[in-house]
């Protein structure tokens, strides 16, 4: 036999898992774990906005020494990608000191 499963729409009580997912979410509110947040936005969207602002900063700051664009967008393509690379390395620095010292 085929379980249903809870599809959109329909409230807990009518699902065939209604107690599994329940201890779920009770399991979860109660862990004491540390939250992941900081270690999320630092690994996946800091690298980001450290590549898009590095690339508009060079960008801005090769307008006024090379006119060829095709050039300057490269060349600010480059920095920037070489300023998130930097951005990633402090981070694995700062990480590993901070695990060794716990």
């Amino acid at each position: 036999m085929v379980a249903k499963t809870m599809t959109q729409g329909k409230s807990c009580q009518e699902c065939d898992h209604e107690n599994q997912c329940q201890e779920v979410y009770r399991r979860l509110g109660k862990t004491r774990n540390p939250s992941v947040v900081f270690k999320v936005v630092t690994a996946l969207l800091l690298p980001l906005v450290v590549f898009i602002a590095a690339l508009a900063a060079f960008e801005g700051i090769l307008a006024g020494a090379i006119n060829t664009k095709g050039l300057r967008t490269a060349l600010s393509f480059l920095l920037a990608l070489s300023a998130t690379a930097i951005y990633i390395l402090i981070i694995k620095v700062i990480n590993r000191r901070f695990s060794k010292n716990k």
